[in-house]
């Protein structure tokens, strides 16, 4: 009868793997040359990297974002539906720029695009600060010729170059330095925040983003509420005019007839036709008045939009690394990149030498 084994052949140990740990260890003290050595070039790159290394500086803007007060117009509508008004023809926002749509609106092309193109200071324009510290004209030689473009010309007489280095900047700038979050999933704040080398131009863009951005918001969200109260507007007063017309023409017919005998119906007829028109309009009129007072509620209640609470400040937060960090933070990684490069290469002739 065959003995059982508890351990098969291809089993470690634990007396086995603490002699491979025992040998690794060995190894790598036996290698202390190359890697105190590694550690010394560590310290001098991290030290170059810090010292070369830009400081990044951020600039924040925090608002409250006004959903409008949908409480109380739900009341209003209520009172209006007793009189026999409907309000919700008379234009509501369907919540466009409500929850995450402002964020992406921020991140648009149209909005980055407009920030990119207004004035910075001495006559130059955001885009041209970009394209300078960051030196994007050298970077793009060999593609474009940007000294050559003159961005402060009107929109619409854009070259197709100088289009698609406005559209590649807005996206450098979306993806690498733009931030737009909302803190806390149930609250109406939200933050906006620009990170950038350049200090000026980090507070000049982050509050020409949100002005921007807020006057869009403005004009659209109140775009269909201001067109309905435009319109009752005008109606009111042209009907307004055609009854002051009513009026006088009645008055006139009255005074033609002062003493109507009473036994002769035909002398109070024109008077009576204007009577009829004057109590016509005036009932037009007032309902007129009654879409018109409950829309300047409605559009009142659609006006307040973003309430900022920060704004950025210089100086600006910033964010660089410290020479000892870099130099410590520099060793570390080429200490690690060493010690796996040995290990690889101790494996590979192991292999080697086994095969």
């Amino acid at each position: 009868m065959a003995t059982s084994k508890h351990f098969s052949d291809n089993q470690f140990t634990l007396k086995q793997v603490v002699k491979n740990l025992q040998e690794w260890l060995a190894y790598f003290i036996g290698q202390w040359k190359i890697l105190v050595a590694a550690g010394v070039i560590g310290l001098g790159f991290g030290a170059l990297y810090s010292i070369f290394t830009k400081p990044v500086f951020h600039a924040e803007t925090s608002f409250v974002l006004e959903e409008g007060d949908s409480a109380g117009r739900g009341q209003m509508a209520g009172l209006a539906s007793l009189v026999g008004v409907n309000l919700g023809s008379l234009g509501g926002t369907s919540g466009l720029f409500q929850g995450d749509n402002i964020m992406e609106l921020y991140k648009s092309d149209r909005m980055l695009s407009e920030t990119l193109l207004s004035p910075f200071e001495g006559g130059e324009l955001l885009i041209d600060r970009f394209v300078s510290f960051e030196e994007i004209d050298e970077k793009w030689s060999n593609k474009v010729d940007i000294p050559s473009m003159d961005f402060s010309v009107p929109r619409d007489q854009f070259t197709v170059d100088q289009d698609s280095v406005v559209k590649q900047v807005s996206k450098l700038i979306r993806e690498k330095q733009l931030g737009v979050t909302k803190p806390d999933r149930k609250l109406t704040i939200l933050q906006v925040s620009i990170s950038s080398k350049d200090e000026k131009f980090a507070k000049v863009f982050n509050e020409t983003l949100v002005e921007k951005v807020n006057s869009f918001y403005f004009d659209t969200k109140t775009k269909k509420t201001g067109e309905n109260l435009r319109i009752l507007q005008t109606q009111a007063d042209s009907v307004r005019k055609i009854l002051d017309e009513s009026i006088g023409a009645y008055a006139t017919a009255s005074d033609r007839v002062p003493n109507a005998n009473p036994l002769l119906s035909r002398a109070t007829v024109e008077s009576k036709k204007r009577q009829i028109d004057v109590q016509a309009t005036g009932a037009v009129y007032g309902e007129i008045v009654k879409n018109l007072e409950i829309a300047k509620v409605n559009h009142r209640n659609n006006s307040p939009l973003i309430q900022v609470i920060d704004s950025p400040i210089l100086p600006l937060p910033r964010s660089e690394t410290r020479l000892v960090k870099g130099m410590v933070l520099g060793s570390i990684l080429t200490g690690l990149t060493v010690l796996v490069f040995l290990y690889f290469r101790r494996l590979f002739r192991k292999h080697v030498e086994e095969s």
